[in-house]
């Protein structure tokens, strides 16, 4: 038994045609090949256990069969929903998905979009939060150099002139979590905000501070732990105080804290319970995203539910449009669910 693998060069000789028919049917090439040769070429290609060089194909079709997904934290159940979300529609497609984590770093993004632009993939689907400044329009910069080497491109979230995105209404989703909230007596409001400089997160907290002026901002990690440590200084340094028998939180009324994501929220209701402060029973707490850790928590939580996985496969039948006219997708926007974290 001959273990070789076998070669195009024997292919092409094994069905009688030139080397560059046998490439061209084997490997996608915008030439198109007779009908004959072609099945001749499959069969010999068949025949002999050849199998396709992946790099070939794409220097004959000018891009991969890949998607490349570009997202903030992977292990974060909001990017793993969307990517979900993406990779079904990429199975759909018969195409497959990479997927690569900047950890919100903007430096790493950068270098990870050059990397992908390399690849030459279909499609590349960016999800990670954007930053204000000059790394984003860095970012940008780079995402249209990857179009005009013939891939599409997608973002979720807020839009990029000239390329495609899937907008979220991240600060109407906001504004109508504080209405809620308000609605039912609470009056107190911090806001876990994240990074400054993220405009996801600063969609949503100026959509909630829209409702709630008076909320106080507390900047952290845009991540579970920076949920947790952000909380436990405010706990610690005597800012926050749980709910007194009355219902009231010292003299400024039912508090209650919104994180700007449910991993944020988790963390937090995490740094309540390690110093004695029931979630919900003492303090209040909302989030954003709907992840489906959530429901199961205890007490469940409060948040602003988006289609996550519905989001993903958005953006991927987006960039994947014939269209060349459909760069903006029908905004997304979010349903507040009200639970027991809220009280």
């Amino acid at each position: 038994m001959n273990d070789t693998a076998a070669t195009l060069t024997q292919v092409a000789a094994h069905a009688g045609v030139s080397l560059a028919t046998a490439s061209r049917a084997l490997n996608g090439s915008a030439r198109k090949v007779n009908p004959e040769l072609q099945a001749r070429v499959l069969a010999s290609a068949a025949a002999l256990g050849y199998s396709a060089n992946v790099q070939a194909q794409a220097v004959a079709r000018g891009t991969t069969n890949t998607v490349a997904v570009v997202v903030g934290d992977i292990a974060d159940p909001y990017f793993s929903s969307i990517a979900s979300g993406i990779i079904r529609v990429a199975d759909e497609r018969g195409l497959i998905v990479t997927i690569t984590a900047t950890e919100a770093d903007a430096a790493r993004e950068g270098a990870t979009l050059v990397a992908v632009k390399g690849q030459r993939p279909r499609a590349v689907i960016v999800a990670g939060s954007r930053r204000l400044g000059a790394a984003d329009g860095d970012a940008a910069a780079e995402l249209a150099a990857i179009e005009r080497g013939g891939a599409k491109v997608a973002l979720i979230g807020a839009a990029v002139p000239g390329l495609r995105s899937v907008p979220v209404q991240n600060r109407e989703g906001a504004a109508a979590l504080a209405t809620a909230l308000t609605e039912r007596g609470y009056t107190d409001f911090v806001v876990l905000a994240g990074p400054d400089d993220l405009l996801t997160a600063r969609e949503r907290t100026t959509g909630f501070l829209d409702v709630a002026p008076g909320a106080r901002v507390v900047h952290g990690a845009f991540s579970r732990d920076g949920g947790y440590e952000t909380m436990d200084a405010l706990l610690a340094s005597g800012e926050l105080t749980a709910a007194q028998p009355n219902g009231q939180a010292g003299t400024t009324g039912r508090v209650c804290v919104f994180a700007v994501t449910d991993v944020m929220a988790v963390g937090a209701m995490a740094a309540m319970r390690d110093r004695g402060i029931a979630p919900g029973a003492d303090i209040a707490v909302a989030g954003f995203d709907d992840i489906p850790l959530v429901r199961d928590v205890t007490p469940s939580l409060t948040t602003v539910a988006l289609p996550l996985a519905s989001i993903g496969a958005r953006a991927l039948e987006l960039a994947l449009a014939d269209d060349q006219d459909a760069t903006l997708a029908e905004p997304v926007a979010g349903t507040v669910i009200v639970r027991a974290s809220t009280p």
